[in-house]
């Protein structure tokens, strides 16, 4: 199937007399002939045992996001934060350490270089165009992992997927790369060799601004057991009756070690009402990722021509530096996002935000509707001035989400904001 036609028909199929949409299982429990039937599923959970593990509805709305993003599998999380703490505690242990691009969003920042170094994990950062000697001089023996963003939250570099693949694989190790922006309607990581995706689907993947969540796609192309320094994945497990994930589990070994060693002890899945308003929001992705980069792009254009703009940053505009990066990985266009800074730094970038009538002032991205954000004062607002720097943000950069309205509408809303600065 096509992406559009997976986005309605993967993960759920009724039979016959069944509910043609995906029900809601509500329950946090399920029935067993015997007490050996339960023992065994300790022992291998190829069934439903527990809603802190696995539920019916989540299960069907993970199925359409892993066919969606082409990977093995995949798990549903409480959001996107607890996406990259599961994926990041997944691949290392204290004394670890791992690389990250340093424009990703402020909350990775945040959680990756102050909540993981109390837990002894080292994040080594690097530039998004940081070349293969910068990136081999980042590497130590204890290096498990590289991160990236497809589309930078909000400097929006894009991520050459292929290029930091293969320098992680020669050093066996996987690739991860958080795909919220571009979602796989515009970018599958896999096919360009990533090895794990992660989304916060509060963003586009549910794009109504109506719950929180997130989720972990296994691609289920790394060889754990070719590379030395993934033990967990190749020797016995004790807390969980000595399994070895990637002898049992194969190319689903990242996922299955994910739920049955994190999610059972941290407990952040998602209730299943959560995930059938996030299956709705999917089901109307691939048309309105269409109109989120029709609208963003004009948007951008026109912002470009307004001498009170210092400068507009959309990977879609001629001229974008990394345009080069867009033809390859991101043809079918660059998100609703845009990133521009107004003349006159924090204040005047305040007076545009307040002007605004139709647009939002608010802490998100990606709705429906269009919504601004100050980046340094709000989402970035922990970070150093070398880590905003680092990042591409400055005091006037605004972050502006542009929605599903009419385009004349948007256009005219900024306009008479821009007559306040």
């Amino acid at each position: 199937m096509k992406q559009e036609t997976l986005c309605l028909h993967a993960g759920y199929e009724p039979k016959n007399g069944e509910p043609r949409v995906m029900p809601i299982v509500q329950s946090t429990t399920y029935c067993f002939d015997s007490t050996e039937h339960i023992a065994e599923l300790f022992d291998m959970p190829t069934e439903f045992m527990y809603s802190r593990f696995a539920n019916p509805t989540c299960d069907a709305v993970e199925k359409k996001i892993a066919a969606l993003e082409g990977g093995a599998g995949a798990m549903l999380t409480s959001s996107g934060q607890a996406a990259a703490l599961c994926t990041a505690l997944n691949l290392c242990r204290a004394g670890d350490s791992f690389i990250a691009v340093s424009t990703i969003y402020g909350g990775t920042v945040n959680l990756f270089a102050v909540t993981l170094k109390k837990l002894g994990i080292e994040c080594i950062w690097v530039s998004p165009d940081a070349d293969d000697a910068a990136l081999e001089r980042a590497v130590k023996p204890n290096t498990k992992f590289v991160f990236g963003e497809t589309l930078a939250n909000p400097a929006l570099r894009v991520l050459d997927i292929e290029r930091f693949a293969a320098f992680a694989h020669r050093r066996g190790i996987p690739l991860v790369a958080d795909n919220t922006f571009a979602t796989p309607m515009l970018c599958r990581p896999i096919e360009w060799g990533a090895d794990i995706v992660l989304h916060s689907t509060t963003k586009y993947m549910d794009g109504h601004a109506v719950q929180c969540g997130g989720v972990i796609v296994d691609g289920g192309t790394f060889d754990w057991a070719a590379s030395d320094l993934f033990p967990e994945f190749t020797e016995p497990d004790e807390s969980y009756h000595g399994v070895v994930y990637a002898k049992e589990f194969g190319a689903q070994a990242f996922i299955i070690k994910a739920r049955m060693q994190l999610m059972r002890d941290f407990g952040c899945y998602p209730s299943a009402h959560s995930a059938f308003l996030l299956n709705l929001g999917l089901e109307t992705l691939a048309v309105r990722m269409e109109r989120y980069c029709a609208n963003a792009l004009c948007a951008a254009q026109f912002l470009e021509t307004s001498d009170k703009i210092e400068y507009v940053t959309y990977p879609g505009l001629a001229g974008s530096r990394d345009s080069a990066l867009v033809q390859k990985y991101l043809p079918r266009g660059c998100s609703g996002v845009i990133s521009f800074s107004v003349k006159g730094g924090r204040a005047a970038a305040v007076r545009f935000m307040d002007s605004l009538t139709l647009a939002s002032n608010v802490v998100h991205v990606a709705d429906i509707r269009t919504c601004v954000l100050h980046p340094a004062s709000s989402t970035h607002r922990q970070l150093t001035d070398e880590q905003l720097a680092a990042a591409g943000i400055d005091a006037g950069m605004i972050r502006l989400s542009v929605g599903l309205e009419h385009i004349d509408d948007i256009i005219a809303d900024l306009t008479q904001a821009l007559a306040h600065v």
